[in-house]
């Protein structure tokens, strides 16, 4: 049976303990090996990938994005939902809060954003219009009403460099552009999936109010203990929207 679905999680979202069989796996790719774990869910066989590796030991900063989406296009995968603990600049969208980003703005600096990096992988100039499909945000919206969870359907994405939180004076600068959410992982990942033609969502999980917002100093472990105290709602809403996925369903992400 083909692998049509991976899950990549984020920090608090380690262990794919919604799958039954699993087994370890490493793919080569032209940018570095990656590792996931394959298992069954519902009938379909699921990838699930670790974005921050064994022990969160890499950083957003570090992660080899290429290789990660390389491996996952490799194994023919065709949907991505990719989970995410997020900062809130919108009072609207609260600790606990989901959000299926719809759009984002990009303040990374140092990653590799593309593989149309010249020579022989040619260039390229990907259309980014509508950088998230919308058919599995739709799916996303469906099974969070299904499953009673308070979520958003749509959202703008501010991705920083990291691994440092973000200034004040910053979040003020996002607020005023019109960014909703504050994370150090979604970009590049969600455009070198649009460029492997791989549907990508991204399931945001608030769990704090960005600096200057938030009353008190921001720490990594109220981050990992937000996730972890949501992992129920986190588990329920993956299962639900894997299974409304069809096999076969056919997208124009994947020939974008």
């Amino acid at each position: 049976m083909d692998i049509n679905v991976a899950i990549i999680g984020g920090t608090g979202v380690y262990d794919p303990d919604i799958l039954n069989n699993i087994r370890e796996e490493r793919v080569s790719t032209p940018y570095g090996d990656a590792e996931l774990k394959t298992g069954e869910y519902g009938g379909k066989i699921v990838a699930f990938m670790n974005r921050h590796g064994a022990g969160h030991s890499i950083p957003p900063n570090m992660v080899n994005y290429r290789a990660n989406i390389s491996a996952l296009k490799k194994l023919g995968i065709r949907n991505i939902l990719a989970t995410a603990a997020v900062g809130s600049l919108n009072p609207l969208m609260k600790p606990g809060h989901f959000v299926f980003a719809d759009q984002f703005l990009d303040f990374t600096k140092c990653r590799q954003q593309t593989f149309f990096d010249g020579g022989s992988a040619g260039v390229a100039h990907t259309d980014m219009t509508n950088p998230y499909c919308s058919e599995l945000g739709e799916i996303l919206k469906s099974a969070a009403l299904r499953l009673d969870l308070t979520a958003h359907g749509s959202g703008v994405y501010v991705c920083c460099e990291g691994p440092r939180f973000e200034t004040a004076a910053e979040i003020k600068m996002f607020r005023m552009l019109g960014g909703d959410l504050v994370g150090m992982t979604g970009v590049p990942e969600v455009c070198l999936a649009r460029e492997a033609g791989i549907c990508y969502a991204a399931i945001a999980m608030v769990t704090n109010f960005a600096a200057g917002i938030s009353p008190t100093r921001l720490a990594h472990q109220e981050v990992v203990d937000t996730m972890m105290h949501n992992s129920e709602n986190i588990r329920e809403l993956l299962m639900q929207t894997i299974t409304w996925i069809e096999q076969d369903r056919a997208c124009t992400c994947h020939s974008d």
